[in-house]
């Protein structure tokens, strides 16, 4: 029993030194809390000038395409050599011969029929002038018949002549009379003969002209200078009517037609567009509203690293919009397409070749622009006087590229927050930390000039 008690004052002691060990013991010291600052790049805003523009993307087509089409049947006899795809010919190059026989003949033919009409018509005026004289004379031969029918009349009232004798004189007066009438009536028709002769003269040579004009429709010559794009056509092959032999594309003229957003057209556009200019839609305002603006283009390729540039001209806007990407067709003209090329620095804008269209405005000063990733549902991060975060709604009149063009809701000199800033608590505080280099580079991209790298 003794011996099952020992452990007792152990226990005890044990318990002893752990109570004088705690009550020893001091309390640690409890520091306040302390707030964390957010390390955070911003920038400064402040008045850019701004070039509103938009791109898009479309592919060359030349802006005129030849299309030779047979207007006569006939074999072809001649194929110039160089009649091939691809091929660069000269204006007034003859391309293509069909066989002249058919038309030569018929040429032929119609002169004949000219020579002819016209010896007839000259026969007309020759019995004209016979029969005038033939009138005259049997005009006096009836004179005299009807002076001797008088004469009879006379005797036969005396009693001295038969009246058998007055009988026959009339008959012959009469038929003087019909010889006299049967000669009016035939210098009656003549003129109507020679009209008629004449107008038909006038068909023969109609259709001279018309036999020459095929003629000439048998060489078909290429009316600029162009690259030919298709040949439909074979020496020694017939032909017909209607036919597309050959087509070319012009050299001097390409155009691109880019799919712009209509949104974004229309915010470059009202970004440039003074007040003043009229309201509706017509060919004077239209070329006036593209003068006051400035409206400028550039055409661009991208090929690997490299990017090659022509200045263009804006030509006109597409006529539909396409329903299902809501975007309107921008077609630019680049005058020189093949006279600017230069051997390993700048290619031809070939047909199909896919490129990259800019549209600009005249310059605008005093705009505001920001990231276009430092946006945030229409709102930007604010650093204020007390480096403590601020969450401003602002209003964007216009997204060009990676920036924001923002029309109220900032003033200059608001430091604003570039950086991602996860999560974003209003009245955080915020170390800010001043980004140089996007700065300089939303001046450039602002201005549409190649941002520094």
């Amino acid at each position: 029993m003794i011996k099952k008690l020992l452990f007792i004052p152990p226990v005890l002691l044990g318990i002893a030194v752990l109570y004088l060990a705690a009550s020893g013991r001091q309390t640690p010291e409890r520091k306040p809390p302390e707030e964390r600052a957010r390390a955070v790049r911003v920038i400064t805003a402040e008045p850019v000038t701004l070039v509103p523009r938009v791109t898009g993307f479309g592919s060359v087509y030349p802006g005129t395409v030849w299309s030779s089409i047979a207007q006569i049947a006939g074999e072809v006899v001649y194929v110039h050599p160089d009649l091939k795809k691809g091929t660069i010919l000269a204006a007034g190059t003859e391309l293509i011969r069909i066989s002249e026989a058919d038309f030569l003949l018929a040429t032929s033919q119609a002169q004949a029929n000219i020579r002819s009409a016209e010896a007839k018509l000259a026969e007309l005026k020759i019995t004209e002038t016979n029969t005038a004289d033939l009138l005259k004379i049997e005009r006096r031969g009836l004179d005299l018949r009807e002076a001797e029918l008088a004469r009879k009349q006379d005797l036969l009232d005396r009693g001295t002549v038969a009246r058998s004798a007055l009988d026959l004189e009339q008959r012959e007066t009469l038929a003087q009379r019909k010889k006299v009438q049967d000669l009016e009536n035939t210098l009656r028709l003549l003129p109507t003969q020679s009209t008629v002769q004449e107008e038909q003269i006038a068909v023969y040579k109609t259709q001279l002209d018309s036999a020459k004009l095929d003629l000439a429709r048998t060489r078909i010559t290429l009316p600029f200078d162009a690259r030919i794009a298709t040949v439909n056509v074979e020496a020694a092959q017939y032909v017909q009517t209607g036919g597309t032999l050959v087509t070319a594309d012009s050299l001097d003229v390409a155009e691109v037609e880019a799919q712009i957003p209509i949104s974004q057209f229309r915010s470059m556009i009202r970004a440039g567009t003074p007040e003043n200019l009229p309201d509706g839609m017509t060919a004077q305002s239209l070329s006036r509203i593209v003068e006051t603006i400035g409206l400028e283009a550039t055409v661009r390729l991208r090929a690997g690293g490299e990017v090659v540039e022509w200045p263009a001209r804006f030509a006109r806007i597409s006529d539909t919009v396409d329903p299902k990407t809501r975007t309107v067709g921008a077609i630019v003209a680049v005058d020189g397409a093949y006279a600017k090329a230069a051997p390993g620095k700048r290619p031809p804008l070939s047909k199909g070749m896919f490129v990259e269209i800019e549209l600009r405005t005249r310059a605008i000063k005093d705009r505001i622009v920001v990231p276009r990733a430092a946006l945030h549902d229409g709102k930007l991060y604010i650093v204020n006087a007390e480096r403590r975060l601020e969450i401003r709604t602002v209003n964007v009149n216009l997204y060009q590229g990676d920036i924001a063009i923002v029309a109220d809701g900032i003033r200059a000199g608001d430091t604003i927050v570039v950086s991602d800033l996860v999560p974003a608590v209003d009245g955080m505080l915020l170390t800010p930390e001043s980004d140089l280099v996007l700065s300089t580079r939303l001046k450039a991209e602002a201005a549409g000039e190649t941002p520094p790298q």
